[in-house]
């Protein structure tokens, strides 16, 4: 017989691996990565941990916590690259630990589904592949995660057999977590979290454990816990509004909320996209028939008379977030992760409540497996594909020897279809982790090659220590900052008229970066990169100024 504990064994061993194969095959990857670790090497380097900087300019687009928490580790562990890189994943392993604490909130009699939804949630492969990332979401996940237990504890506050801390312990929980999440993200927060609380009278009532409340009562709780909440985030936002001066104030009280929430031009796509990008963040488990048939179970759960208030809680969850991100312009997948959580409980509860089956079909495990066994398939034969004349050339680097791994795990998976439910499911779970492991290994020959601006960066960083002038030509995002430890900003020119004109006039002897889809025939410049499908050059001046328009692409 197993330990009653193997899941969580599980699911943080499954997280060891997929982080030690990213720390060890992929470079931070531009420009998000480099760009976050930038603005935490500036706050570092200035000692400014008010208002965020990027390449000497304050940095509106995102609030201090992650980069607090970069530069946290490194007055810990001194200025590296792999701590900032577990910052994320951390919270991401946490998140983990939290949906089993919500999914005993919701369900305190149903430990089996407290265990196995961290399971359901790592082994999608879009959480599997996105925890090992530095990025903001994952931290916004947990915020969420911990904001919602508290809506958990105060709702059931002074019921019968109450023992969770009292009322206001719950939303001051609550005010925590989007105090934090502000500081995280920004209030969009409140997207994940709010709707839940709204809809309390909808879900509390037939919740275990849970009772009728004075709606009245209820709604003023709320209220204060989102007071605490924007308290915590004004605490920083009004001193560094007023240290960063008008613009920076403007950006990060508008620009970061309601000015992205009217009209967002990045990233534009139709308004049923999430809608039809749902199945593919949800793999395998789409494609697993005792997801199916437990599915069947949703709608007498959602039912009016007998229903599952845990259900409820997650449907309140999700759909107000997927209803308002549809109706922003500007979507990414990532942008729902902090959902996740919500789809995993409701699954692990249809899975594993008091109807749920003993054994499986013997064919349950069949389309989930091929599917692997296909992809590994796939990468294995890479090289012998058609492929598109647009298509990168690094693709010809890809260490596809090890699809036959993904391909031997994925018909492996087979043999455990008379598992118990709970096996099967974590098997399931463990091959999504190969999958990340497989495709972190395949592409690092790619990624060593078009994406790992580390060489350049150490050269700027050697003609900064003697003096020569440094420009980008066209946006910087700060990428060799920090890859380079550069100490003073790099000049942005060709954006903004007559900044290129001053800086050829102004340092004759400077190096000005430029990116090409061809390199141009009318000189040589004095070193070349790879960038992804372009070509990085860096030109001395007196060249730029022999030859005009030289630095176009």
């Amino acid at each position: 017989m197993m330990p009653r504990y193997w899941p969580s064994f599980l699911w943080s061993g499954l997280w060891l691996l997929v982080m030690a194969a990213a720390l060890a095959s992929r470079p931070l990857l531009p420009v998000d990565e480099t760009r976050y670790l930038a603005v935490a090497w500036d706050m570092w380097r200035e000692g400014n941990f008010l208002v965020p900087h990027l390449n000497g300019e304050p940095y509106s687009h995102k609030p201090p916590l992650l980069f607090w928490l970069i530069n946290l580790g490194w007055a810990v562990f001194g200025v590296n690259e792999w701590w900032p890189r577990l910052v994320a994943p951390l919270f991401g392993l946490g998140s983990l630990f939290l949906t089993a604490r919500l999914a005993r909130a919701l369900w305190p009699e149903a430990a089996q589904t407290a265990r196995m939804a961290p399971l359901v949630l790592f082994g999608g492969l879009f959480w599997a592949l996105f925890t090992t990332l530095t990025m903001f979401d994952m931290i916004l996940a947990f915020c969420t995660l911990l904001g919602l237990i508290g809506v958990v504890r105060a709702w059931r506050a002074g019921g019968p057999g109450d023992d969770q801390g009292g009322e206001w312990f719950g939303f001051g929980l609550l005010g925590i977590g989007i105090g934090l999440g502000v500081l995280a993200k920004g209030p969009a927060i409140l997207v994940h979290i709010l709707p839940v609380a709204l809809l309390a009278p909808w879900w509390g009532r037939i919740l275990p454990g849970g009772e009728e409340r004075r709606k009245g009562t209820w709604y003023l709780g709320v209220l204060g816990a989102v007071a605490l909440g924007a308290a915590i985030g004004l605490a920083w936002a009004v001193p560094a509004g007023i240290a960063g001066g008008e613009a920076y104030r403007e950006a990060i009280f508008w620009g970061q909320s309601a000015g992205r929430m009217v009209s967002s031009f990045a990233h534009r796509q139709p308004w049923w996209w999430y809608g039809a990008a749902l199945p593919v963040l949800l793999l395998p488990w789409v494609l697993w028939p005792p997801v199916w048939r437990a599915a069947r179970r949703l709608r007498m759960a959602l039912g009016r008379d007998g229903g599952d208030g845990g259900i409820r809680f997650c449907v309140a969850w999700l759909i107000p977030a997927l209803v308002i991100f549809s109706a922003i312009s500007g979507k990414q997948f990532h942008y729902l992760l902090p959902e996740l959580p919500a789809i995993a409980l409701v699954l692990a509860r249809l899975l594993f409540d008091g109807a749920a089956e003993k054994k499986g079909a013997a064919a349950d495990q069949i389309l989930p497996g091929l599917f692997y066994v296909i992809a590994g398939i796939c990468l294995f034969a890479l090289p012998a594909l058609p492929v598109p004349e647009a298509a990168p050339s690094w693709l010809d680097l890809m260490a596809t020897g090890w699809g036959l791994a993904l391909a031997a795990a994925g018909a492996a998976v087979l043999f455990c279809r008379r598992w118990p439910l709970p096996g099967r499911l974590g098997a399931l779970a463990a091959l999504s982790a190969v999958f990340v492991v497989v495709s972190n290994l395949a592409i690092k020959p790619p990624l060593a090659a078009a994406y790992d601006l580390k060489p350049l960066a150490l050269k700027l960083a050697e003609w900064e220590r003697q003096g020569i002038p440094l420009a980008n030509f066209g946006k910087y995002h700060g990428q060799y900052q920090f890859l380079g430890r550069l100490k003073k900003p790099i000049t942005q020119v060709g954006i903004v008229d007559p900044d290129f004109r001053n800086f050829l006039t102004d340092h004759p002897d400077g190096r000005i970066v430029a990116y090409h889809n061809k390199l141009p025939k009318a000189a040589k410049p004095i070193a070349i990169y790879r960038f992804r499908t372009r070509l990085i050059a860096v030109w001395e001046v007196a060249t730029v100024i022999r030859h005009p328009g030289i630095l176009e692409r």
